[in-house]
């Protein structure tokens, strides 16, 4: 981790096990990653990644989806934390609910889905799902992808993608078990490329800086 490096200010959107957040805060902690993790925002309060953020002393925020008559207005009460806490970038990690992403935070939310896509995605396509479809349709490839959200699902621009190959005798669980190993890698890689300045987005192009 290069000390000249100023940490990226992010926070983190969950729904439940959190595995995610505790990948980044595992890389925080071994020096890998340039983040100061501002906030965590839960959409229940019985997400058991709350724990990982209790422990490494991030403070926490429970914004239920049903406490708002629409989606906008669940988002904007997301949007509106993150500014108070000057995020730089808001990183979705397993969050299971639907969000409006407003202009200012056009390129600056981003997210992981379990493929390359834009293979296996959209609008139910998640967790087994994905690898079900995967297995079903018989590729010899899936993998991770990490992108800037946007306000479709699975859709914006790519900033990396790790690919992993699909085995015989492959089931959801063993195909998701060995894509997850890649998702943990992944994650961390791109946000670290952010903090560095080395990505910048030119329509769906996301370029990256050599170092």
């Amino acid at each position: 981790m290069a000390e000249s490096i100023t940490p990226l200010r992010i926070v983190v959107l969950i729904s439940g096990g959190g595995t995610t957040l505790r990948n980044l805060i595992e890389h925080v902690d071994a020096g890998m990653l340039d983040v100061d993790i501002r906030l965590v925002i839960v959409s229940s309060a019985d997400a058991k990644g709350l724990k990982f953020a209790d422990d490494a002393g991030i403070d926490t925020a429970v914004i239920k989806r049903k406490a708002f008559d629409s989606q906008d207005a669940f988002s904007r009460a997301i949007f509106d934390c993150c500014r108070k806490v000057a995020a730089d970038v808001v990183v979705m990690g397993g969050f299971l609910k639907r969000v409006t992403i407003p202009d200012d935070f056009n390129n600056r939310v981003t997210n992981i889905h379990p493929a390359l896509i834009p293979a296996f995605c959209g609008k139910g396509l998640y967790g087994h799902h994905v690898h079900e479809a995967a297995i079903k349709y018989g590729v010899k490839l899936s993998g991770c992808t990490v992108h800037f959200a946007d306000n479709q699902y699975d859709h914006g621009p790519v900033i990396l993608q790790k690919a992993v190959a699909v085995l015989d005798g492959d089931t959801p669980e063993t195909l998701a078990a060995r894509i997850f190993q890649a998702e943990c890698e992944a994650y961390p890689e791109a946000l670290q490329l952010i903090a560095e300045g080395r990505v910048t987005v030119d329509g769906r192009r996301v370029q990256i800086a050599p170092k």
